[in-house]
């Protein structure tokens, strides 16, 4: 079966009803940004030369191991964390904020931000719902004005230093779409009027629980299900962008930074 043509959102989302009953729900890695916004992070570490060998290895095989279906996303997620043990919530704050302006905001769809407009305009309760965390979820946020943010939080203790850990539950896939049906029913949302954008193959249960699933360069597993279903796609070209960073490139780095420290 072959996919459904790409569409344009815009009239749809202008004629559709007004109000705060109705949801928007967006993903942001490869939906509202291209790629992943984690990377720059971890690039940044590595240039400045604050990421250790076995960091830069070990965050490189959990990536690949996840990428082949060998390491569950919560599993991934707490050994990033592990990585930044004792670090202070308002350094990491300030470093997302600046590395979204220097890396991360040249990647951000110019369609996307003008279906986030559109749903604001009308009223819509537009949410931000994204496995990222925090640092990497909420300046993007920021910047296309919204205010409402599910996404995976750093374990803290008392003095606002990260553990190492992650909060529970890890906001991924069938648990994204529960914490998606919460909220809505906490503000007063109906799902079977609401959109939800995603590219991601486990976002498929999310989409099957809004009346108006909306896939955006989906991967595999979220365009045969959009195909079987007649779910309409987003299809949209790559931003051009000075300052991305894909993981390909932040391992060559990584690969180059191991080179240089076994040769002094």
């Amino acid at each position: 079966m072959q996919p459904p043509a790409t569409f344009d959102p815009l009239p749809e989302i202008a004629a559709s009803p007004p109000g705060p009953r109705i949801g928007a729900f967006f993903d942001l890695d490869g939906t509202l940004v291209d790629g992943f916004t984690a990377t720059a992070h971890a690039g940044d570490r590595i240039r400045r030369r604050q990421a250790r060998i076995g960091e830069v290895l070990g965050v490189v095989e959990a990536a690949l191991r996840y990428r082949f279906g060998r390491m569950q996303f919560a599993r991934l997620l707490v050994r990033a964390a592990g990585y930044l043990r004792g670090e202070s919530i308002t350094d990491l704050d300030e470093l997302g904020e600046r590395l979204f302006v220097e890396r991360i905001a040249t990647r951000v769809y110019p369609r996307m931000q003008e279906i986030v407009r559109a749903h604001q305009q009308r009223g819509h309760t537009v949410v931000l719902s994204s496995s990222a965390l925090t640092i990497h979820a909420e300046p993007v946020a920021r910047y296309l004005g919204i205010t409402r943010v599910l996404c995976n939080h750093f374990e803290l203790d008392d003095a606002g230093r990260l553990t190492g850990g992650i909060v529970t539950p890890v906001v991924w896939g069938p648990q994204k779409a529960v914490l998606v049906q919460k909220f809505s029913a906490d503000h007063g949302i109906d799902l079977h009027d609401s959109y939800f954008y995603a590219d991601g193959d486990e976002d498929v249960p999310l989409m099957s629980m809004v009346g108006q699933p909306r896939p955006v360069n989906p991967r595999p597993g979220l365009a045969a299900a959009a195909a079987e279903h007649g779910w309409p796609v987003l299809q949209l070209p790559r931003p051009t962008r000075a300052g991305g960073r894909s993981l390909r490139h932040v391992a060559g780095f990584g690969v180059g930074l191991l080179r240089a420290v076994t040769t002094r």
